[in-house]
């Protein structure tokens, strides 16, 4: 096995060298790597698909495995720096790490580092546009015929904000750092105000009213999926229909056909937490057996990575009245996987801003809040987080400043000097959760003389995981996990047959190893033994005879063992 150097994690990777990053993985740990594309992107890209396993121990396929992407947002960068992080984490601790070891011999990671590869590029242009998603035009295919379209109009490489002067402007620069702008109070009148204005150029301006355009590309491809799809009108950027885009509905095509799939992460930026679901719905009307199981997953999560984990529905709303939708709604509501989104990087935090409350904060903050964080845009970022205002000469709006917060590089993304320290939290939480899955495995095999040519077979096994096979109760509500299955692979001989027992046999849901989390905890239990599970066969067949014996739960794993008639 040969060693490759680390990537350069401070640096975002466009396709083209991403892709021969991760050839260059796959060539260097045959054993362990393998790259799939699992589809197109819209404008043609391939959307890469990493196969994480020791292939010496089985086939990925056989394993239970765990899901891990980013960047379905265009300009939430971070997130393919982490899943790339992890990938070098795994192969480079691979016999050196005991965990990690363990982690690959025994069980999948199917990462997807860049699942948006079109709105990515198109945020790393040279000059770039920083739209919500994908590229594909939508709802409608047409350019504006007017307003302001966001764009670098100084040529600077960054997207900023253009401060105009205005009697009737809402707001004025902070009497303590006139690089602050704050709002007006109520009832103020009589000072120096402005109106603050996205970067980019207006369409036939008629000197008065200023409107932003939506951007040409509405898509996002993160309301797109079926779990709590909902129309445009409830959901903006939801598409057509459920996983009408590519990028999606690759996605989507993967982890059906991959059922060994039993739980997930999808990195996001910013906000500096951990969220899990339910979306849709509080707590209170959760399953409680899953959300017990959340929350202990998600406190560790916390602990190992230093970030806070919260509900989506309770704590990260975009408006109160709003529910938001999306993939954790897909992986737990339909396929009950296990899910957590992590929102990558806090500004705020990063700034010792306190009581930092994620999308509140963005409703209303004090003043006091943003004076930290343009001191920590001068001290830690070299005055760019925070850029300084410049005169610009504008074609439409005249004499204007440019400046302000620099969002792209220090508010959806950490500057470059941080960004492998924030990728760097999650390994950990990482391989708990997916050494945490149901692992199937075979305890013994029996075969018994019954008679000359008469043999009773019996397989036992067991789910060594701290997880249930089936992982969650959503899964058994939803009917979508089958339980154990045992089948025995008769030789085509007429000598060979079932005397009792079925070619093909199912058994039960196998409970894991993690505690009864009631009162009944303390209390004699009736299943002991829960874990375990026997199937059994009488074989009429010669003595010497060979048979194939197979153990599959689609969660757990398969395992596969052969006996010999003696």
């Amino acid at each position: 096995m040969s060693a490759i150097p680390p990537p350069r994690f401070d640096a975002f990777l466009r396709h083209e060298p991403m892709t021969e990053a991760l050839y260059a993985y796959a060539e260097a740990y045959p054993n362990l790597v393998s790259l799939r594309s699992m589809g197109r992107s819209h404008e043609g890209r391939d959307i890469w698909v990493l196969v994480l396993t020791n292939t010496a121990t089985g086939a990925d396929v056989d394993k239970p495995a765990f899901w891990v992407d980013g960047n379905i947002h265009a300009a939430e960068l971070t997130a393919s720096t982490t899943c790339l992080y992890y990938l070098h984490h795994l192969v480079s601790q691979y016999g050196v790490d005991a965990e990690v070891t363990r982690l690959l011999d025994t069980r999948a990671i199917y990462m997807v580092p860049r699942l948006n590869p079109d709105g990515a590029e198109l945020a790393l242009a040279d000059r770039p546009r920083h739209i919500r998603s994908s590229t594909r035009p939508y709802p409608v295919d047409e350019e504006p015929v007017d307003g302001l379209t966001i764009e670098d109009v100084d040529g600077d490489g960054r997207i900023l904000t253009m401060r105009v002067p205005d009697p009737h402007g809402g707001y004025k620069k902070y009497e303590g750092d006139p690089r602050l702008m704050v709002p007006r109070e109520p009832g103020e009148y009589g000072g120096e105000y402005y109106r603050l204005v996205p970067e980019g150029f207006i369409k036939h301006h008629d000197g008065l009213s200023i409107t932003v355009n939506k951007d040409r590309e509405g898509l996002d491809l993160n309301r797109n999926f079926p779990g709590g799809w909902r129309q445009e009108h409830e959901q903006t950027g939801a598409g057509p229909y459920p996983a009408s885009e590519p990028e999606v509905r690759a996605m989507v095509d993967f982890v059906i056909a991959h059922p060994n799939i039993g739980a997930a992460i999808s990195f996001h930026t910013h906000s500096g937490v951990i969220l899990r679901p339910m979306g849709s719905c509080s707590d209170e009307d959760m399953i409680p057996e899953d959300l017990w199981t959340y929350k202990r997953f998600s406190e560790m999560g916390s602990r190992l990575s230093g970030y806070p984990a919260i509900s989506i529905w309770h704590e990260f709303k975009y408006h109160p009245k709003e529910t938001i939708s999306g993939t954790q709604d897909w992986l737990y509501e339909h396929l009950g996987a296990l899910f957590w989104v992590v929102e990558l990087w806090s500004p705020n935090k990063e700034a010792g801003v306190e009581g930092y409350r994620w999308i509140d904060w963005f409703r209303d903050h004090p003043v006091e809040d943003d004076v930290k964080l343009i001191k920590w845009s001068d001290e830690h970022c070299g005055g760019q987080a925070h850029v300084n205002w410049s005169p610009f000469l504008h074609p439409q709006l005249g004499a204007v400043e440019i400046g302000g917060w620099d969002k792209m590089n220090y508010w959806r993304n950490p500057p470059p000097h941080l960004r492998e320290r924030e990728a760097a939290r999650f390994p950990a939480w990482m391989t708990k959760i997916a050494l945490s899955l149901p692992k199937l495995e075979l305890l013994r095999t029996e075969v018994r003389a019954l008679g000359p040519d008469t043999w009773r077979v019996r397989m036992a096994v067991a789910n060594s995981g701290y997880l249930p096979a089936y992982v969650t109760r959503r899964a058994l509500e939803r009917e979508v996990v089958q339980p154990l299955q045992f089948e025995i692979h008769l030789p085509p001989d007429p000598e060979v047959s079932l005397v009792s027992g079925k070619e093909r046999m199912q058994g039960p849901q196998l409970d894991g190893h993690a505690p009864k989390q009631t009162q009944h905890a303390f209390l004699p239990s009736r299943e002991i033994t829960a874990d375990r599970a026997v199937g059994e066969w009488v074989v009429r067949a010669p003595k010497g005879t060979h048979l194939a014996l197979t153990a599959k739960a689609p969660r757990a794993g398969t395992v596969r063992t052969e006996v010999v008639l003696d």
